[in-house]
């Protein structure tokens, strides 16, 4: 995987406008996909504060400035969601929408892949619970404050 080694994979991406469309992409997909409605009612009416705090988050994850940690510290993904079920059905869910967002922006397959199972290592290091039934999930708060 060359390509990945020749830059960062914020560069890759595109850099800025790159992780922006992504994440764009990310949160158009909750919004339309009926089989994210679950991974979407844990969020906020409005996702800009979400899609804002990500945005910053994969900034610096993906070797970009570190615009997260400069706005809120060390990003501590399992004790920030830790007050939410992360259950394998929000796990899945959110990655559906990771990857077609991922599928559609980038076209090298190594590159993809490489992407997909980044984020499929992270969504997994954040389970906490076991599936729950639709309905019974925390609201995150808005991530914009």
């Amino acid at each position: 995987m060359t390509h990945i080694l020749a830059t960062t994979p914020y560069e890759a991406l595109g850099g800025e406008v790159g992780i922006r469309s992504l994440v764009r992409r990310f949160y158009e997909l909750m919004d339309q996909l009926p089989e994210a409605f679950a991974v979407r009612q844990m969020h906020p009416e409005s996702l800009a504060g979400s899609a804002q705090s990500l945005f910053d988050f994969l900034s610096g994850w993906f070797g970009g400035p570190p615009l997260y940690a400069e706005k809120k510290g060390h990003p501590r993904l399992r004790m920030r969601h830790a007050p939410y079920q992360v259950s394998p059905q929000m796990r899945d869910q959110w990655m559906l929408c990771m990857t077609q967002a991922i599928t559609e922006q980038v076209p090298d397959a190594d590159f993809r892949d490489w992407l997909v199972g980044t984020f499929a290592q992270m969504a997994k290091h954040l389970l906490n619970a076991d599936s729950r039934p639709v309905g019974q999930t925390e609201t995150l708060p808005n991530m914009s404050a």
